[in-house]
C-alpha cells in the first residue's frame, strides 16, 4: 500500500496505532489538531488539520489508498460541541475520501451506537442502532454515512464498534475489554482484508464474558487472543455486588447509558493513568 492516513493520531488509541500502521504502507500521514506528535516513524509525516474543514480533509487524503479515521471527541458532550468533529467531521472524511477515490475508510465506531440494548441480549453486528448519548448518536450517523457511501459510491468501510479499550478496572470491563494488542490486530485486519464492502465488527477481546457476537464479521479475519477473565476475581471482589436496577449495569453502554445527555460518560469509567497518558 502506498499511502495511509490516520486521523486522531495524537489521541490515546491513535498513538498506539501509528507504529503498526507505518509498517503497512510506504507513507503514513498522521493528523490531528495538536501541533505535532512525538517520535515519527521514518516513513511518517504529520499534518495538523481540522476535521470540520472539508477542504483540509480533501487535501489531507490526496493520493491515499485508505484512511483510518480515529479523530473525534471521545466522550459525551453537548451537541454543539460534538457537531463539528464528530458529526460534520465524519461527513468531511467520507466526502474527501470519495473525492480522492480512496478504496476504504476504517472508522473508530463504538458500542455506544447500540448502548441502550441490554447487556443480557447477546447482540450481533446487525443489532439496530440504539444510541445511549449524543456521542453514540454520532457513531450511528457515521455508520449510516458509511453504508450510504458504499451503496451509492462504492467506497468501502469497516466500522469498528470498540467496547472498552483500556485496562480492566471495573466489572463491566471483564466482558468488554479490548486489549491494545487486539486493537492493533483488528485495525490491521480492517486494512488488509481484500474485500470488505460495508462491514461492522465489535472491538472486543476473546473474553469469556464478551456480551456481543462477531460471528457475522468473520470475513475480516479478526481473531482476538487476550481474555479479561484473568482479572475477574480481583475486580468482582473490589466492586462488590452491583445494583441490578442501575442503567449503567443493565445496558451495553455502561455509564454512558446512565448519564444525562451532554454529560461526560468517561468521568465514570475510572481509567488508570496509563490509559489517559496518551490523550
Amino acid at each position: 500500500m502506498k499511502k495511509l492516513v490516520l486521523t486522531g493520531a495524537a489521541g490515546r488509541l491513535g498513538s498506539y496505532l501509528r507504529g503498526p500502521l507505518s509498517k503497512l504502507c510506504d507513507e503514513l500521514v498522521s493528523s490531528d489538531i495538536a501541533d505535532g506528535v512525538p517520535n515519527l516513524a521514518p516513513n511518517e509525516s504529520y499534518v495538523k488539520a481540522d476535521l470540520a474543514d472539508l477542504e483540509a480533509m480533501t487535501e489531507l487524503l490526496e493520493g491515499a489508498d485508505m484512511v483510518v479515521h480515529f479523530g473525534a471527541i471521545a466522550d459525551e458532550a453537548p451537541m454543539d460541541v460534538l457537531w463539528g468533529p464528530n458529526f460534520y467531521g465524519a461527513y468531511t472524511v467520507w466526502e474527501a475520501a470519495h473525492r480522492n477515490n480512496l478504496r476504504r475508510v476504517v472508522y473508530a465506531s463504538s458500542i455506544h451506537a447500540v448502548g441502550m440494548h441490554k447487556k443480557t441480549d447477546f447482540i450481533g453486528i446487525d443489532a439496530p442502532h440504539r444510541p445511549d448519548t449524543f456521542y453514540g448518536l454520532a457513531k450511528c450517523f457515521a455508520e449510516d454515512l458509511a453504508s450510504l457511501y458504499w451503496d451509492k459510491r462504492g467506497l468501502e468501510a469497516v466500522c469498528l464498534r470498540i467496547l472498552s479499550c483500556a485496562q480492566v478496572t471495573n466489572s463491566r470491563a471483564v466482558g468488554t475489554w479490548l486489549s491494545y494488542d487486539d486493537l492493533i490486530h483488528m485495525v490491521e485486519q480492517a486494512v488488509k482484508t481484500p474485500v470488505t464492502g460495508f462491514s461492522i465488527v465489535y472491538g472486543v477481546s476473546d473474553n469469556d464474558r464478551a456480551p456481543v457476537d462477531n460471528s457475522k464479521a468473520r470475513h475480516l479475519g479478526f481473531r482476538p487472543k487476550d481474555n479479561a477473565e484473568q482479572f475477574a476475581d480481583e475486580i468482582f471482589a473490589k466492586d462488590g455486588p452491583l445494583d441490578p436496577l442501575d442503567p449503567a449495569n443493565i445496558h451495553h453502554g455502561g455509564p454512558f447509558a446512565a448519564v444525562d445527555l451532554g454529560s461526560s460518560g468517561m468521568a465514570h469509567l475510572n481509567l488508570n493513568a496509563d490509559d489517559t497518558a496518551k490523550e
